[in-house]
């Protein structure tokens, strides 16, 4: 309606004016035509005689048709605005019934009033620009401003701001959309654990612009697990469980962490970091991977695409199935050892509880026996392992060294219960009750389950990658492919190593050069596995060991030791190289020709004080694992032992080139 009047006001003058000047031609014409009859016609031309009759009749017929076809425009403009105005009048008209309550009639708008309503906000623009080009030919005082103004107050006790919106009427004005998570990522890593981390430093030193996206279901960011079960538990900050800082055995202080949050780049702004940078994705896990469309799916059925992607998943700790089966009061006193939370979780207990019992004489567990062993001087509690082996790391250390391993964790308070094989566990009498096979039986309030690790290859049947039927993981070449486009790393990696063959290894160090080597083959470096990894156990700050190779207590092993001093100790080793994650420096090293020491060697077996020493491995007469007891700092040596692969007539003489007998 307001655009008929609007328009009306505007043809009004103009049709008023050309009637006028239509009869006023008209008149003009005929007066002409009567002084023809009595005034004789001028010939002052060739052209035809009327003193202009011609023209006027043609400036006539132009007039007249100026005016129908303006009054058929305005007709037809009224026509169409009513036809307009009576179809908006209707749907309010049915807007508002079906808002109003059932047992109320829908209140009908008034013809004039309530179609400015419709327009609510919109028109406003709209109305500006009508009255602006009105105001051209009309006063403004004629067309007020905001002619709706007052209907709008009228109209808003029945029909709601919001609800009562026309579906022509214009949006809101948009609120900036929240930054989305990047659907594409050129480097792609899945998991966060040491591995990826290694990874995305390796892509970003050979790609200074790369864009990195970690992909971790854990809540933090990159950290490193060694610290969990060792200095950790030895600090004296009783709030280290929330600030994850530890000193090391050099009394230098560190965070668990790889690097704090300012070093990544949030996962929202990957995309347009103009230097690229590394983003992790915190608590979402990729349950799917398509290799042929180069995409993962999350959890929360979100896809990314990549270029390259690494799988960095690691593993998960086994369980014993007779605790599995136990039921959940069992399981809810079970701990298996992994990640931060569980650190804190086993934390409080042990702050709780009167007795842990630890299940597992392997790395893990020997760790967390010693370090809960120095606690229960403290708090009284009472601290036993299990294990089927006759000692300590049976499977790793050979027996004597491994039964000598085994009084040193007794003299850390931690009763020992060897050749242990667990037959069933039942919640009685609110304690858990643990029998042996053989009938013994054990009480205890808690239970911590270190019975190795399984590698996660949840992604294998959705990408279809091969699992290897023998050690597990997915396997890969010797470059750590397993696709085109696909890595893998870490503890998921079942590896070909040109040196002692297929492997997989389960240590910080090996997640560490087998991250890197992975990063530099993803930005096209092409690389074999050529850095033998190694792998330390603290079992506490006074006894260390550093491995490298195959080392498994089913080989031939030959050791040379020498009397211990003070600095041969973890503590010591650490405050001279000034870290405490020694791998992180040693990796680094390349071993030239050593200098054998003129010192003799001989070699000792089934002494009883091992404080110092050297494992040798064989196969075949050639080394392929050595263990350094107590003997820090000397690892690159070792590892060109391996790599040369040679046959050694006189392991004695090996045996000098690390220089043990030297105070």
């Amino acid at each position: 309606m307001l655009k008929c009047r609007a328009v009306w006001r505007k043809l009004a003058p103009l049709a008023r004016s050309a009637s006028t000047q239509c009869r006023h031609n008209v008149k003009t014409a005929l007066n002409n035509g009567r002084r023809q009859a009595f005034v004789p016609a001028t010939h002052m031309s060739t052209g035809p005689a009327g003193g202009g009759g011609s023209e006027n009749t043609l400036y006539v017929v132009l007039v007249g048709a100026a005016c129908l076809g303006g009054g058929a425009y305005a007709y037809m403009t009224v026509r169409g605005d009513s036809k307009r105005y009576e179809e908006r009048i209707s749907e309010l008209a049915s807007r508002s019934a079906k808002e109003a309550p059932e047992s109320q009639p829908p209140v009908a708008p008034e013809p004039e009033e309530a179609a400015p309503t419709s327009e609510e906000s919109a028109p406003v623009a709209e109305l500006s620009g009508e009255t602006e080009s009105a105001s051209a030919e009309e006063p403004v005082t004629e067309v007020p401003a905001e002619p709706a103004a007052p209907v709008v107050e009228e109209e808003a006790p029945t029909e709601p701001a919001v609800t009562s919106l026309p579906e022509s009427a214009p949006a809101p004005e948009p609120v900036s959309a929240p930054l989305t998570l990047p659907s594409h990522a050129p480097y792609l890593l899945i998991g966060g654990g040491t591995a990826s981390f290694a990874a995305a430093r390796s892509i970003r030193a050979r790609d200074p612009g790369a864009k990195v996206l970690i992909v971790t279901d854990e809540p933090n960011l990159p950290y490193m697990r060694p610290p969990l079960s060792k200095e950790l538990w030895f600090s004296d900050d009783p709030s280290v469980t929330e600030t994850l800082r530890f000193k090391q055995w050099n009394g230098k202080e560190r965070s668990i962490y790889f690097q704090p949050s300012s070093f990544y780049v949030k996962p929202e702004e990957l995309t347009s970091a103009e230097n690229g940078g590394v983003a992790v994705l915190t608590g979402k896990k990729v349950i799917q991977m398509d290799v042929r469309g180069n995409k993962v799916k999350l959890d929360d059925d979100t896809e990314i695409s990549y270029d390259k992607c690494l799988i960095g998943t690691g593993g998960v700790p086994r369980n014993l199935q007779v605790i599995e089966k136990a039921g959940d009061e069992v399981m809810n006193r079970t701990t298996l050892f992994r990640k931060i939370e569980d650190f804190k979780s086993l934390d409080n207990v042990s702050r709780n509880v009167k007795s842990i019992t630890i299940i597992g004489g392997g790395f893990l567990g020997s760790e967390l026996a010693c370090a809960l062993g120095r606690r229960s001087s403290e708090t009284g509690l009472e601290v036993i392992q299990m294990f089927p082996e006759k000692g300590n790391m049976g499977k790793v250390l050979p027996e004597y060294l491994s039964n000598w391993t085994t009084e040193k964790v007794k003299k850390e308070g931690v009763r020992i219960v060897p050749e242990a094989l667990v037959k069933s566990v039942a919640f009685k009498e609110d304690k858990l009750e643990i029998l042996l096979k053989d009938g013994r039986q054990v009480k205890t309030d808690h239970i911590v389950a270190a019975v190795g690790l399984e590698p996660n290859v949840d992604l294998a049947k959705s990408a279809g990658l091969e699992v290897d039927s023998d050690f597990g993981g997915y396997r890969v070449n010797a470059e750590l492919q397993a696709r085109s486009n696909i890595w893998v790393a870490g503890d998921a990696a079942c590896f070909y190593d040109i040196r002692l063959g297929r492997r997989r290894v389960e240590h910080h160090d090996h997640a560490v050069v087998s991250g890197r080597l992975a990063g530099e083959n993803m930005t096209g470096a092409n690389k074999p596995y050529w850095h033998q990894s190694m792998f330390w156990s603290d079992l506490g700050p006074d006894v260390g060991y550093e491995a490298i190779g195959i080392v498994d207590s089913s080989l031939p092993t030959v050791g040379v030791f020498a009397k211990a001093t003070s600095k041969d100790t973890p503590k010591a080793a650490t405050e001279q190289s000034g870290t405490g994650i020694r791998s992180e420096s040693e990796t680094e090293a390349t071993a030239v020709t050593p200098v054998a020491s003129s010192t003799p060697a001989p070699v000792m077996e089934h002494k009883d004080e091992y404080g110092k020493g050297v494992i040798f491995y064989l196969r075949d007469k050639v080394v392929v694992g050595i263990i350094l007891w107590n003997v820090f700092n000397r690892m690159p040596i070792a590892r060109k032992i391996i790599k040369d692969g040679e046959e050694h007539a006189d392991l004695n003489e090996v045996a000098k080139l690390f220089n043990i007998h030297e105070d």
